[in-house]
């Protein structure tokens, strides 16, 4: 079939610099035909502009049904993602259609409205729709090996270390974040099956629920880790309010007490998230972004 990966997944994977992804993309065309055709699926069209870390074709099965099937590569852990989708059976995510053991050679999932998140929403409606949407997915972990937040900001701890020079303006903040991560760490609570890329453009309209959300990037360990990554949505107008700081303070302490998470700990792992994802921005040259989450981290 006529293919073209689209320009945004192309750019991500080429900033990903991951190893296990050498060559996914080159055999992207023969993967989506092999997944079609063994899955006796039809093609309708490529969900543009996509995400930043799969390919996700609008597909119809043999009965016509519509469905959205999922290729990732394998630095974006498929199986991960889909033992997550299997275990939530769809209570707060988009239902896995085909077995979890094939995520490797693709995903067929339920298909939810792509144009419509709860990003479209007024800001205020939005932030609860969203939370409400995450707190469905905090169970407890099936019996799989997810990786651990321990783990993950572990790996991101030290790529923030070796991004450092002699001098760096952005060190100071950057040690914070490491304190906070260090703390947190010391006395986790208890852990459950967490999203690990929640914001509000991962919750999409559907038919079944108003809203279900997509793309996990699943690991276990605290809920408020999970939710700092929702604190800081819309960091653009955050940032760019007089008030913005007053802002930020507010939306940590009102999920904090939505979701019966500890402030202390939402701040902490909001800080940690935003100056990790900030100084990534600045290494791959993303320099408008880096400032934005740098700054926002700041007033934390």
């Amino acid at each position: 079939m006529a293919f073209e990966a689209p320009t945004r997944l192309v750019r991500a994977l080429g900033e990903s610099v991951r190893e296990a992804d050498d060559g996914w993309l080159d055999a992207l065309p023969q993967l989506l035909e092999t997944a079609v055709s063994e899955g006796g699926l039809t093609v309708e069209r490529l969900q543009l502009p996509g995400g930043r870390s799969s390919l996700v074709a609008l597909v119809r099965d043999a009965a016509g049904t519509p469905a959205a099937l999922k290729l990732a590569p394998p630095g974006s852990r498929p199986a991960a993602e889909a033992a997550a989708l299997a275990h939530w059976e769809g209570h707060g995510a988009a239902r896995l259609l085909s077995p979890a053991d094939q995520a490797a050679s693709g995903m067929l999932l339920e298909r939810l409205h792509a144009d419509m998140s709860v990003r479209s929403l007024p800001e205020a409606k939005s932030m609860l729709e969203a939370a409400g949407a995450l707190r469905r997915l905090w169970v407890e972990p099936p019996a799989f090996p997810f990786e651990n937040v321990a783990e993950r900001t572990g790996r991101q701890a030290e790529a923030m270390r070796a991004c450092l020079t002699p001098g760096d303006p952005v060190e100071p903040l950057v040690t914070e974040a490491l304190a906070a991560r260090d703390e947190l760490l010391a006395a986790p609570p208890q852990e459950r099956l967490l999203h690990g890329t929640f914001r509000q453009s991962k919750v999409l309209s559907a038919e079944r629920l108003p809203w279900l959300a997509v793309g996990p990037d699943p690991v276990v360990g605290e809920c408020a880790f999970d939710l700092a990554r929702l604190v800081r949505d819309r960091v653009e107008d955050v940032v760019g309010s007089p008030s913005g700081s007053s802002i930020t303070r507010r939306r940590v302490k009102r999920l904090a007490e939505s979701l019966d998470v500890d402030a202390t700990r939402l701040r902490g792992w909001t800080l940690f998230r935003a100056v990790e994802s900030g100084v990534r921005a600045r290494r791959v040259g993303r320099v408008a972004d880096s400032e934005l989450l740098l700054e926002f981290a700041a007033w934390l």
